[in-house]
């Protein structure tokens, strides 16, 4: 990693910083801090050295797979006078650290940030999104820390589009739960009603923060279910007047989401074939940014039988 101070002096300054700026969770914050989530399935972002706080309904499922186009970038941190006193903090770690250091050698380490004291700006510290196979080489390639005068920020510091992305990477709603009537086994020539359940709101919203520097939120609105019957439309003849969830079996009403399937499934793989839902919820975020809807599938096998009938005169 690059620094500010001498050649001699950069693991030093490496240690120190990345000790200093490691986020730990606010209890101002109201939800994650410097996390996205991780639950054992594809994680959509993690922070790592990071202050922007995560939160929101859209936290928690499984990713859509969005990928953050920069993994790495600068965040605002202390000031001058703070930024002084973290490194005075930690006297005895760089010592540790170093055992043939001198107090020399730690007086040029500190100097640099004696030096800003009294001036208007920030230290911009490294972050990175460690769900992103580049996130950890990326952040190594940047400077322990950046000093920028007040209203500025240096190259590669996080943009408000970035903090976008972030919140759109972050964002997942609900897989399907697909519902069928009749849900055991269809039949040729009988209507299959399509639905969801357990849908829960049909709003989900993550926020990415910088406490006190800027905002960004995306929310997606479950608005369409798609529907692909598995095989062609010499087979299967498809309703798609579905709106957001479709529409549970009743007695009497209008079939318009599911699939009347017009030849039986026995000569399909495994004797069925395989329905599939897409649920598409479009995203809106602010700004005049944009982002393409979250699509989510579920399949279901449908096995469907025909009914023989004889006729005797």
């Amino acid at each position: 990693m690059r620094s500010l101070v001498a050649p001699v002096l950069a693991a030093a300054l490496t240690i120190v910083l990345t000790t200093a700026f490691t986020a730990a969770p606010g209890p101002e914050s109201g939800g994650p801090h410097g996390e996205g989530f991780q639950d054992g399935r594809t994680s959509g972002v993690v922070l790592r050295n990071s202050k922007i706080v995560l939160r929101g309904d859209g936290l928690g499922a499984k990713s859509d797979g969005y990928r953050v186009k920069r993994p790495c970038w600068y965040e605002p941190g202390d000031d001058a006078d703070a930024m002084l006193d973290r490194q005075q903090d930690v006297r005895d770690y760089w010592f540790h650290t170093h055992p043939e250091g001198t107090s020399e050698d730690y007086d040029r380490f500190i100097e640099q940030y004696k030096d800003k004291v009294g001036k208007t700006g920030r230290w911009w510290k490294p972050a990175y999104n460690a769900a992103d196979p580049d996130g950890l080489s990326c952040w190594s390639g940047l400077q322990g820390a950046v000093w920028v005068p007040e209203g500025g920020a240096p190259p590669g510091g996080i943009t408000l589009a970035e903090l976008y992305q972030l919140a759109r990477a972050a964002l997942t709603v609900p897989e399907p739960d697909i519902r069928l009537s009749p849900d055991v086994k269809s039949y040729v020539n009988l209507p299959t009603w399509v639905w969801l359940a357990g849908t829960g709101p049909t709003t989900r919203s993550v926020t990415a923060e910088i406490p006190g520097v800027m905002s960004a939120t995306v929310t997606a609105t479950l608005s369409d279910l798609r529907i692909d019957a598995g095989t062609g439309a010499d087979r299967a003849e498809v309703r798609q007047a579905c709106g957001p969830t479709g529409h549970p079996y009743r007695r009497g009403g209008a079939f318009s989401c599911g699939v009347r399937y017009l030849r039986a499934s026995a000569d399909q793989a495994r004797g069925s074939y395989t329905l599939t839902v897409t649920a598409v919820w479009p995203v809106t975020a602010g700004g005049g940014f944009t982002f393409q809807p979250v699509q989510v599938t579920a399949q279901r096998a449908v096995p469907v039988g025909e009914v023989q009938t004889n006729v005797r005169r």
